[in-house]
């Protein structure tokens, strides 16, 4: 199953779990965001916690569960960012990049994880929502040790006009741009972004397709103590826009439907990379995953796939 995205704000619906069997299908590549480019304010419905009919008055595992917590078991893995962050910039810069702005950063995991990283590092967290950054204050950065949260900076900002110190790198990861379904909002952000590096900085984001990720599917993972479900509701071949959720299914048969929910334009490589050359940056990369290695390929033809997942590089 393709990397999963950050979570959005909306919270999870009331639906009864699903009796359908897990799907069989492959699973897909996209990953959830926590901005969106209008200045609307996230959803407050709150999740479906369904209940089960309990004995002796006691609320379901669903009840008790905590979304976020729940999303970074199943979907957050920050190391392998990290590493690509800093074996590109030092291939490309010859040197250790030492600050890190994670826009659409939602909890600030990632942010964290790269402070974590060196005595030299720091990083800005930038989101429009509080309730992640919020989350991610008490949960994420507030059990960090002190020398740590020092480093550390979360913004609530959109991230068109966020006004922040200018960073060696910059990374839209978990496909948070998607969010931005029109090209001029996309090159106002990229824009943005190469403003907001150094003169040698780089911009890095991520990308998922083929042809799965178009398919209106459900795919199934088994994780500690829950079931974790991508579920691509729609999908509009004239729009290119798409409608995931993702929900979470526990033992006694309770679930929190549309935990999150994604309303994305699915972008291909080449109108990103079109659209960050327009904006400023210099060249691009492009970055396949080849499943089968561990490390990702600069590349620059491939064959489809059922499901893809890229790496790209904006270069200042």
């Amino acid at each position: 199953m393709p990397r999963t995205p950050k979570p959005s704000t909306s919270k999870p619906s009331t639906a009864k779990p699903s009796t359908a069997k897990p799907s069989t299908a492959k699973p897909s590549t996209a990953k959830p965001s926590t901005a969106k480019p209008s200045t609307a304010k996230p959803s407050t419905a709150k999740p479906r916690a369904v209940k089960k009919a309990a004995s002796r008055g006691r609320p379901t595992l669903a009840e008790r569960a905590d979304r976020y917590t729940l999303y970074q078991k199943a979907v957050q893995a920050p190391d392998p960012e990290v590493k690509f962050m800093q074996r590109t910039y030092r291939r490309l810069r010859g040197r250790a990049p030492t600050s890190f702005r994670e826009d659409f950063c939602g909890t600030a995991h990632l942010a964290t994880h790269w402070v974590k990283g060196g005595a030299e590092r720091t990083a800005i967290g930038v989101d429009i929502s509080a309730e992640p950054l919020d989350w991610g204050k008490e949960h994420v950065l507030g059990i960090a040790a002190p020398s740590v949260q020092r480093r550390m900076r979360l913004v609530q900002a959109d991230v068109l006009s966020a006004e922040v110190p200018r960073v060696d790198v910059i990374g839209a990861f978990n496909y948070s741009y998607c969010c931005f379904k029109e090209r001029s909002v996309l090159l106002r952000y990229f824009r943005a972004a190469h403003a907001g590096l150094k003169k040698d900085g780089l911009f890095m984001c991520d990308l998922f397709g083929g042809t799965e990720a178009i398919a209106t599917q459900a795919d199934e993972r088994q994780c500690d103590g829950f079931r974790y479900v991508w579920d691509q509701a729609q999908y509009n071949p004239i729009t290119h826009e798409a409608m995931n959720h993702i929900h979470f299914r526990f033992r006694d048969g309770s679930s929190l439907e549309r935990a999150f929910t994604y309303d994305w334009r699915l972008w291909s490589i080449p109108e990103v990379r079109e659209l960050l050359l327009e904006a400023g940056f210099r060249s691009t990369e492009v970055w396949w995953d080849p499943i089968d290695e561990e490390h990702y390929r600069k590349t620059e033809v491939e064959e489809q796939q059922a499901t893809w997942l890229v790496y790209l590089v904006g270069v200042k």
